[in-house]
């Protein structure tokens, strides 16, 4: 079985699972999930977002639309922040 047919039968109750266990960095029966698991978890959470056409402000890792601020953009400032260390 390929990827896109596994990703094609997430559940969206397996979908909700998969972001409260790495929401929470735990799988619901305690266990903590590893690096590897938790980078998996978030490709297939992308993908699932990505494949059943969620709108963009539902999406995974959304920050939102091209609100001005202060400072700039939020990208603007996210990378200000990244590069000097400063809040504006």
């Amino acid at each position: 079985m390929d990827l896109q047919t596994l990703l094609k039968q997430i559940t969206p109750d397996v979908y909700e699972a998969l972001r409260s266990s790495l929401q929470l960095g735990r799988w619901p029966d305690g266990n903590q999930l590893t690096q590897e698991q938790k980078a998996l978890c978030m490709e297939a959470i992308i993908r699932y977002e990505h494949i059943n056409n969620f709108p963009d402000e539902r999406r995974t890792g959304y920050v939102g639309g091209k609100k001005e601020m202060a400072c700039g953009t939020q990208a603007e400032q996210i990378l200000t922040i990244k590069q000097t260390g400063e809040r504006h």
